[in-house]
């Protein structure tokens, strides 16, 4: 289903908006229709960037998600969702509590974000994104810091309309419990033996 009507006119990044924050899936078909190249390049466009990020599992069909021929997995989602974090544009819009826009047919519309952990204080969400469709059952996935640690979550087919909220916070919640701070390295006392410095490196 779609709040927007058909014959809407919207720039591009007031689609792009309102595809991160509310999953308007007509916003998502829009781009990839009006793409310069045309939607067919778009589809194959969308699949190469998957695979040069390694997602060797994944294969895009439409732009919405809707079709149930897209397909991917946890971890192939979790490299997306690492790659999508070094934009702005989308960690700051799908972060978005909620987005105001005119439609030129209809008028003021309001649109909140469909992952309501936005706009829950206890959380810093650094990226999000919802879907669902029959075949998948609701999903989320998220980039959050929890125990003072980015930390990438995928959830596929949770089973109720409000239990990724709830599956997400079980994670939070065993995570914080797990997750012990790592204590950060002294770097005025490095040891060096034979002229070699021994040192650990730590990667996020």
């Amino acid at each position: 289903s779609s709040r927007l009507p058909i014959g809407t006119r919207l720039s591009r990044s007031e689609l792009i908006n309102l595809a991160l924050i509310a999953s308007e899936n007509r916003a998502a078909s829009a781009l990839a229709t009006t793409y310069p190249a045309g939607r067919a390049q778009f589809i194959r466009d969308m699949n190469q960037k998957a695979h040069s990020l390694g997602m060797v599992n994944t294969h895009f069909s439409d732009s919405t998600g809707l079709d149930s021929t897209n397909v991917s997995t946890a971890e192939d989602l979790a490299k997306m969702v690492n790659a999508a974090y070094r934009y702005d544009m989308i960690r700051n819009a799908s972060t978005t509590s909620s987005y105001d826009v005119h439609l030129s047919n209809r008028g003021p519309a309001h649109f909140n974000n469909t992952n309501a952990l936005v706009r829950n204080s206890d959380w810093v969400i650094g990226l999000s994104k919802t879907g669902f469709i029959n075949e998948a059952g609701r999903c989320l996935v998220m980039q959050a810091e929890l125990a003072g640690e980015p930390v990438i979550i995928v959830l596929l087919d949770s089973y109720g309309k409000y239990s990724r909220i709830g599956d997400a916070n079980r994670v939070r919640k065993w995570v914080e419990h797990n997750l012990e701070p790592k204590p950060t390295q002294d770097l005025d006392v490095v040891p060096i033996t034979l002229g070699q410095m021994e040192s650990q490196e730590r990667f996020n």
